[in-house]
């Protein structure tokens, strides 16, 4: 009897902050269930901005072939990259009601780092602020990133802080 290859999958949970919605400072922070975990901010945004660079970053953190599994406790944000994306490419990046998609670029840059992986990408929405460990550290991290640019920090969207997680 052949053995099949047991694959392991990547799990990484994400969440993003804004401070004041809309126009506030945001931040936007990934997990990685088993090793490292990145944050960033700029000075304005939407808490959904927030949501999906936070699906964003962690998509294109992780490369490889290996399964991606990323938990939101955005429905906007899973249903932006799972849902409603595939219509929306095909409809011309417009809704069902014809009006042009917000946060289109990002919408669009998630689509791209899908395409880009070798490997499959699925996305799962978790209840937030309900104790689960890994949404609680990105919610955390997410909030300090977007207070740290309020207060003077770094004002780059681009800005990526990267750690190692500590679990215990």
């Amino acid at each position: 009897m052949a053995r099949r290859k047991v694959r392991s999958v990547i799990i990484v949970s994400t969440d993003g902050s804004c401070l004041k919605n809309p126009g506030g400072a945001i931040g936007w922070a990934w997990v990685n269930h088993l090793g490292p975990q990145a944050s960033g901010g700029c000075a304005s945004g939407t808490n959904q901005i927030a949501e999906l660079r936070a699906l964003l970053e962690a998509i294109r953190a992780h490369g490889g072939d290996e399964p991606l599994l990323i938990e939101s406790d955005s429905q906007y944000a899973i249903k932006c990259a799972s849902e409603w994306l595939p219509g929306w490419k095909r409809k011309g990046w417009r809704t069902a009601g014809g009006t042009p998609v917000k946060n289109i670029d990002l919408v669009q840059a998630i689509d791209r780092a899908i395409s880009e992986r070798e490997g499959p990408v699925r996305f799962r929405w978790v209840r937030g602020h309900v104790g689960n460990q890994y949404n609680e550290m990105a919610d955390e991290l997410a909030g300090a990133a977007a207070r740290a640019v309020l207060a003077g920090g770094e004002t780059s969207p681009d800005v990526v802080r990267a750690e190692p997680v500590t679990l215990f």
